[in-house]
């Protein structure tokens, strides 16, 4: 049977995209196991539910706060000395590799150790363990690029996490197999840089599985809008919702967020929704559900909110998960007019409406447009169905996946 390997420096339960192609890979006869690090508590406990009904392998390295807790504060000191060391003596001599995440030493290692045909790092932490561990094994790695990542977090080509990034990407992505990406605009963006990469898309669909009823629309039935992921926090959009709302005055709105949230930003996103007028229960939380238990909870809504900022080029051309769940729990969606968004609604431009980022005013008119109009609602959320069901699905994206993955192997 041949073995695959596929390295986060995530979790399993933070990746959705890593457990679709980890199953896929199962389903297709492949041995999968998953090397993965510490990254938070509540994603711990989501592991432990996930794991449990897989047929492939996962090992976690780097130890976690509760367990082996030594090695975990050893693995944060070395991370930050690397970061201390890299502004003195320059990105070179393993120096890079070490200030990239808390674990790419253990999960390199980890990786080296266990002999597979095939080594796909699923973010940038882990694309140096699986180029290494393929060397050292003779075999073949890709890479999955679900995030512009020199661009991720600031466009300054002058920051240290800019040229950290750069340095870790021009060193290994010359040397995988093969490259995947989230969106068109990653993968175009990707190809430009290297360009005897054919980068390959695909989307952050999921499971014809996972897809929802849509109910028939009831004029007077309160109209519910849904935004999450992993983390609750400013600037992602939450604050264009709640002022958009605030500016209807209409209290049979309500908007619900789920995902981890800390007292600060919980007690920051109440008050302003208070300040602004929203009544008791307008704005509520949920703390984070198994992945696949979202859609199921997200069909009790209305309207999937996408309403990224655009701060930087990857928040600009990242299409993330969040419009694909929503589609496939039979949702409305409204997004920022993000590239990737605006894009994205121009090839299915009956599952939504877009405005410009910032735009409290257009907001809050495609609000009160759906709820005036539940017809028009109803036919979004059957559009939405519709289109999932024709080809926004992981049934079509997954023989993509596994084309490569063979052809890949058989180079």
């Amino acid at each position: 049977m041949t073995k695959i390997v596929i390295i986060t420096s995530g979790q399993p339960s933070l990746n959705p995209r890593l457990v679709k192609e980890a199953d896929a890979l199962v389903s297709n006869g492949f041995e999968v196991t998953v090397i993965y690090q510490y990254w938070n508590e509540w994603a711990t406990t989501l592991d432990i539910q996930l794991l449990q009904g897989k047929n492939w392998k996962a090992i976690r390295v780097g130890g976690s706060p509760k367990d082996e807790p030594f090695k975990y504060l050893l693995s944060r000191i070395i991370h930050r000395l690397g970061e201390f060391l890299m502004n003195y003596f320059g990105l070179k001599n393993g120096l890079a590799e070490i200030a990239l995440k808390r674990n790419t030493q253990a999960l390199t290692n980890k990786a080296k150790s266990i002999p597979a045909s095939l080594y796909i790092a699923h973010n940038l932490g882990a694309l140096p363990a699986a180029v290494l561990a393929c060397k050292k094994n003779r075999a073949k790695s890709g890479f999955d690029a679900e995030d512009f990542h020199r661009q991720e977090t600031t466009d300054n080509p002058n920051t240290d996490a800019y040229q950290l990034v750069k340095f870790i990407e021009d060193k290994y992505l010359p040397q995988v197999d093969y490259l995947t990406a989230a969106s068109p605009l990653i993968a175009e963006a990707y190809q430009q840089l290297y360009k005897y990469h054919d980068a390959i898309v695909l989307n952050n669909v999921f499971s014809l599985s996972f897809l929802q009823d849509v109910a028939k629309p009831q004029p007077y039935k309160d109209l519910n809008l849904f935004w999450f992921s992993q983390t609750i926090g400013k600037g992602r959009g939450i604050e264009d919702a709640i002022r958009a709302i605030s500016f209807l005055k209409k209290e049979n709105i309500s908007l619900t967020l789920l995902g981890n949230v800390d007292e600060m930003h919980k007690s920051y996103f109440l008050t302003l929704a208070n300040e602004l007028g929203l009544v008791e229960n307008q704005l509520q939380f949920i703390p984070p559900v198994q992945a696949d238990n979202i859609f199921k909870l997200a069909a009790k809504y209305d309207i999937g909110l996408a309403l990224e900022p655009g701060f930087c080029l990857n928040n600009n051309i990242a299409l993330s998960n969040k419009i694909f769940t929503y589609l496939t729990a039979g949702l409305a969606v409204i997004t920022s007019e993000t590239l990737a968004q605006k894009d994205f609604l121009e090839h299915y431009p009956k599952v939504g409406i877009s405005y410009p980022i910032g735009n409290i005013e257009i907001l809050s008119g495609i609000i009160d447009r759906y709820d005036h109009d539940r017809q028009l609602l109803y036919e979004t959320k059957l559009n939405a169905i519709n289109y999932v069901k024709e080809e926004l699905n992981w049934e079509v994206e997954k023989l993509k996946f596994i084309k490569l993955i063979n052809q890949t192997l058989a180079k």
